[in-house]
């Protein structure tokens, strides 16, 4: 990624004798580091995370450190991020026991937020301060379960204040052109109003509906085949222990229908729909990072055309195009997962490659 100030030449604004980007025809950067701070300062200091559950008090404390480069490029309303950061947030704990209180505290640090990765959550360490007693690891350990979700999702909402413009916002705001009003009275006289259109039938009305509910999702479809029996390789993608062994990340899986499933270290979420052993699987299956309510459908169907060949043949439906952040890599970040981080990988670790 390029530094702030280091762009091509060609493409970066130069100053005008008015100052004036007429309608940001070029690129315009804004360094945002500052930005950045004090806006994840306000986001992350001061959370309460446990207010005595237990008899323990646990909360953030302060931004301690915000190193790296953050800033917008904008041109003609659109907004590029750009940023690369790491962070070091302090946290304090305290117990009360019988024989008093006691005080212990620690970090959280985020060793690289970048742009290019805004679509997942960075990697998140707790350290305590100190001697590693009994209150240390309790601490830490509820601070990696009740406070490292809150830390992520206040991030997140950086990470989408920054596809937004960061300190442009408002600027890029101002410049929207106005809604044109009706003229003034004395003015030109009003055009005549349009004549009302046709009622539709509400089959038409119906169809149309469907048809816009569906804008902004694609459909991903790919066939692998597989030196193996059909049976072998929906067993491994059933099975959570296998799972972690060639994805090396934490997996839970149901093997019944209605049961949840969590891929990825949580990363990927669903439901199973329909099972049907060495033959079907249907998921309900989403992201973390896809915006609220949405959920693809992932229809993997297995055929054995000769003894120990394998065709899976996958379609998934309804992948949104852009995430809740705004990036529109969705569809092919989910197509190469399918095809580098499970099936090349089967292959790889069970001997099944072609």
């Amino acid at each position: 990624m390029a530094k702030y100030g280091e762009g091509d030449a060609r493409w970066i604004v130069q100053e005008r004798a008015d100052g004036t980007n007429v309608h940001n025809w070029h690129w315009a950067e804004r360094d945002c580091l500052e930005w950045s701070r004090a806006r994840l300062s306000s986001l992350l200091a001061g959370l309460p995370v446990l207010s005595g559950e237990g008899g323990l008090t646990l909360r953030t404390a302060t931004l301690d450190k915000l190193d790296g480069e953050a800033y917008v490029n904008i041109r003609k309303g659109k907004v590029i991020p750009g940023y690369e950061l790491s962070l070091t947030l302090s946290w304090e704990a305290e117990e009360t026991t019988e024989t008093g209180v006691a005080k212990v505290s620690g970090a959280a640090e985020v060793p690289y937020l970048a742009d290019e990765n805004a679509d997942e959550d960075p990697e998140l360490r707790v350290t305590v301060r100190g001697e590693d007693g009994p209150l240390a690891r309790r601490a830490k350990d509820a601070f990696l379960a009740r406070g490292k979700p809150l830390v992520l999702e206040k991030i997140r909402e950086y990470v989408a204040a920054m596809a937004n413009g960061g300190p442009a916002k408002d600027e890029l705001d101002s410049k929207k052109t106005p809604t044109k009003t009706a003229g003034a009275a004395g003015g030109t006289a009003a055009a005549p109003a349009p004549a009302a259109k046709k009622e539709e039938a509400p089959a038409v009305k119906e169809k149309k509906a469907k048809e816009k509910e569906k804008e902004g999702f694609k459909t991903i479809e790919m066939t692998e085949k597989f030196y193996c029996r059909s049976k072998d390789i929906y067993e491994i993608l059933m099975d959570e222990n296998r799972w972690k062994g060639f994805t090396q990340s934490n997996a839970r899986i149901s093997r019944e229908v209605g049961g949840q499933f969590s891929l990825f270290d949580g990363s990927i979420t669903g439901v199973n729909e329909e099972l049907t052993e060495g033959k079907l699987i249907v998921q309900k299956w989403r992201f973390g990072s896809w915006p609220d309510g949405v959920h693809s459908t992932v229809r993997l169907v297995f055929d054995e055309p000769e003894s120990g060949v394998t065709v899976i043949n996958l379609k998934q439906t309804d992948v949104p195009e852009e995430d809740r952040y705004g990036n529109s890599t969705v569809v092919e970040n989910t197509e190469r997962g399918w095809r580098e981080l499970i099936f090349q990988r089967i292959r790889g670790v069970f001997g099944f490659g072609i």
